[in-house]
């Protein structure tokens, strides 16, 4: 296979550069002592180099027998093809608030890894602050591919929230766009029994979900069904249970900065349509369309909920048909789901949560010695993964999340182990690499029309800078309070009177100060 080298490698090959073992203090295994270069005939570092790094075992990562996080068919991958040794400095297994606290404890002891990569928007802001950081501005510009230059230059904003004093701090790892954007997933098969059509806008989604709670959709002779499932655990803009449409159908996307009609920027969750919304879901709860439970329930509880059979509905993104729905259909052939655009409000408006094609960020460790190491291996994930060419024009490996069936590629669960393994999820930055506008290669032929005819809908984070010094001393407490009040007023006891309580705490504890530095911030940067 030709393998295709960045300039940048290809100079420091020619000026005789070797590389070393990492910086890493006490590594788990023995660190390499042995000079290595870079093999262009190969395309290898030859002996291999060791690229250490540390890892969340999450329970969506699924492994073969024999298989695991450190060891699995990527890892030997990476030292066949490029000579890089992946190494965990140390893996954690749990969700990706538990990573995140780890990550807390090991920075606090000096103890990170050469790379690091974490989606948590926070956890990246104090890892950027804590120092022990690299500028990785100049590093990208002289050791990244070209191919992927052009997938971080898609997004103006993206480099953004990891700049201090000019200098960039973190890369940014690509999404697609509208990735997460939510849709409706409905159960068509209890629409078909019921005879209902489904619903365009608020009205009739009222008397579809009426009907899922009190018609008996699942034939068991028992009210034992719901006709929305939500998780509101870790708030109403989320990926998965996603409740961000319910507040944009009355003119806001909650727990985000929205850009206002004279061009200044608001806080979603303080409007007067965000109120309209608590107290729509709050009758939704009063007629049992959604559990009082939602209050608690995580995106992962959400979907189980509707995969389980208890809802008719939820709201996440296009590629929810393969997981989680998946799991419904395999447990219940009689069952179809169907995805249908977002409902309209009263005037038709609609809005949602909208993606940034940012899904977390890379921070490169000042103690590594080489990162060009990092690049090598970054690299050829964007120009033969995210381009789809050479090796990975399937996937990224056969018999794990593609086969060949009479002589066909084909990635379907049926022909798979475990009914398919994502081996996306073992890369160092959890999708491989993804080029935001290549979506469309992504969604599914039938949900390209319902997603993409409401792009105007989707409402992306209008304040992509870091932290203001208030969102820094002030923003725990205000999220706190928002997510309190909301869950109060929507699941519990609260009257609705209680948001504008809300709303005027919120504004004095911080957040008439942080609004200001959010549209002071906006000025400066457009």
């Amino acid at each position: 296979m030709k393998v295709r080298l960045p300039l940048s490698i290809l100079l420091l090959i020619l000026s005789g550069c070797t590389w070393h073992s990492t910086g890493i203090s006490q590594p788990p295994v023995a660190p390499q002592t042995t000079a290595s270069h870079f093999d262009v005939k190969e395309g290898k570092y030859d002996p291999p180099v060791d690229l250490y790094t540390a890892g969340s075992v999450n329970p969506n990562l699924n492994f073969i027998q024999g298989e695991s996080l450190e060891h699995n068919v990527h890892t030997v991958w990476a030292e066949n093809r490029l000579g890089i040794r992946i190494r965990y400095l140390w893996t954690i297994s749990g969700t990706s608030e538990t990573y995140a606290n780890k990550l807390r404890l090991e920075l606090a002891k000096g103890n990170l890894p050469d790379i690091v990569t974490t989606r948590d928007a926070a956890v990246i802001q104090e890892l950027i602050d804590s120092g022990q950081f690299m500028e990785v501005g100049d590093l990208f510009e002289q050791h990244a591919s070209e191919v992927w230059k052009r997938a971080v230059a898609e997004d103006a904003s993206a480099w953004n929230p990891f700049v201090r004093s000019g200098h960039k701090y973190a890369i940014p790892i690509m999404d697609y766009e509208y990735n997460s954007d939510p849709l409706l997933w409905v159960r068509q098969d209890w629409l078909d029994k019921l005879k209902l059509e489904a619903p365009q806008t608020l009205d009739e989604l009222e008397q579809v979900m009426d009907a899922f709670v009190n018609r008996d959709p699942d034939g068991n002779g028992l009210k034992d069904t719901y006709g929305l499932s939500v998780g509101f655990r870790n708030g109403p803009s989320t990926w998965m249970g996603d409740s961000s449409w319910i507040f944009g159908a009355f003119g806001t996307v909650p727990e985000q900065w929205n850009r206002r009609s004279d061009g200044t920027l608001e806080y979603g969750s303080v409007q007067p349509g965000a109120r309209k919304a608590v107290q729509l879901m709050k009758q939704w709860v009063q007629h049992g369309y959604l559990t009082a439970d939602s209050a608690w329930l995580d995106e992962e509880g959400a979907a189980n909920q509707f995969i389980t059979g208890k809802a008719g509905i939820i709201a996440g993104p296009y590629w929810m048909r393969g997981w989680p729905l998946s799991s419904l259909t395999q447990s219940d052939p009689q069952a179809r789901v169907r995805a249908v655009a977002i409902p309209a409000g009263p005037g038709g408006l609609f809005m949602r949560r909208g993606t940034l094609p940012v899904n977390g960020a890379i921070l490169i460790n000042k103690k590594m010695k080489h990162p060009e190491i990092f690049f090598t291996y970054q690299n050829y994930l964007f120009d033969s993964y995210a381009a789809s060419t050479g090796e990975f024009t399937h996937g990224l490996a056969e018999g794990y999340d593609w086969a060949m069936t009479g002589g066909e590629p084909t990635d379907q669960s049926s022909a798979l182990p475990l009914g398919g393994i994502r081996v996306a999820s073992y890369t160092l930055t959890f999708d491989g690499a993804r080029i935001p506008s290549e979506v469309i290669r992504e969604i599914p032929k039938d949900i390209v029309p319902v997603l993409l005819s409401q792009k105007e809908a989707s409402r992306k984070e209008q304040f992509t800078g870091p932290p203001t010094a208030t969102m820094k001393h002030d923003g725990e407490l205000l999220k706190k309070l928002e997510q309190k009040s909301f869950q109060k007023i929507i699941f519990a006891d609260s009257g609705v009177e209680e948001f504008d309580e809300f709303v005027a705490k919120w504004n004095a504890y911080g957040g008439l100060t942080e609004t200001a530095e959010v549209n002071a911030w906006d000025s400066s940067h457009r």
